[in-house]
């Protein structure tokens, strides 16, 4: 069988919300040849979250859409599935995210990368245990990905909850803000910093403050990019987006 001409080393099909307008610019710009990114997107309303509540039900509505959206992608056949959405990876903590990549993978019928467990994959590259994290998300999903965190054996020592009030708003958190919001959660007493959401754009601004931060900083759309391409056995080393993708 020939293989895709543009997509020659892999094809990668990529789930993500309709309301999303990072992960595709952010997963395309860190692309090496060879490899394609082909998006599906899971209809989702632009949902405004004023509670706890209201953003469980939001990521609910989500979460729903997924499998179609995995159908539809499987479509054009590609060899590996990434999913470019983070809350529902956290949900029900690491064995909540264990039962959804199986789904996906059932579904499928090929393997995946998922934000929480390509979060675990680089801190683990990294040797690092003590974290902070700064998300987008009301406090009871916050909630989520700690236990997560936990249940991954990494101790979670302090994080950040922006309440962003409409799935688009997140995309509009400006890179001055997303640097104060990285100092705020440093401190000496952790090893690295993540940052979940997949429409906080953070891939190229993560990768800088590694080099003021001194420690290292996981944007999840970056980790998860990093998993596929090593999972699809190509270890190109990609400036500009930290160490992680640079050296591991």
């Amino acid at each position: 069988m020939n293989a895709d001409v543009l997509g020659w080393r892999a094809k990668l099909g990529v789930l993500a919300p309709s309301t999303n307008t990072v992960v595709q610019p952010e997963l395309d710009a860190m692309r090496v040849p060879g490899v394609t990114n082909h998006y599906s997107r899971i209809f989702t309303p632009n949902a405004r979250p004023d509670s706890n509540e209201s953003q469980l039900a939001g990521i609910a509505v989500i979460g729903a859409g997924v499998l179609d959206a995995v159908r539809s992608v499987m479509t054009c056949e590609p060899n590996y599935l990434i999913m470019g959405m983070s809350a529902v990876t956290f949900l029900g903590g690491r064995r909540g995210a264990d039962d959804f990549q199986a789904k996906l993978d059932r579904e499928s019928g090929v393997a995946s990368s998922i934000g929480s467990h390509a979060c675990t994959a680089a801190l683990n590259a990294y040797g690092a245990r003590r974290i902070a994290y700064l998300s987008p998300y009301w406090p009871a999903a916050n909630e989520e990905v700690t236990r997560y965190f936990e249940d991954s054996g990494f101790s979670v020592v302090r994080h950040l909850s922006l309440q962003s009030r409409s799935w688009l708003e997140i995309a509009e958190v400006s890179e001055v803000r997303c640097r104060e919001l990285l100092r705020a959660v440093d401190g000496d007493d952790i090893d690295a910093i993540v940052q979940v959401g997949t429409n906080l754009s953070m891939a190229r601004l993560a990768g800088e403050a590694e080099r003021w931060l001194g420690k290292p900083v996981i944007a999840i759309n970056t980790a998860t990019y990093w998993q596929a391409l090593r999972a699809n056995g190509i270890p190109d080393q990609i400036q500009g987006y930290g160490r992680l993708l640079a050296e591991f």
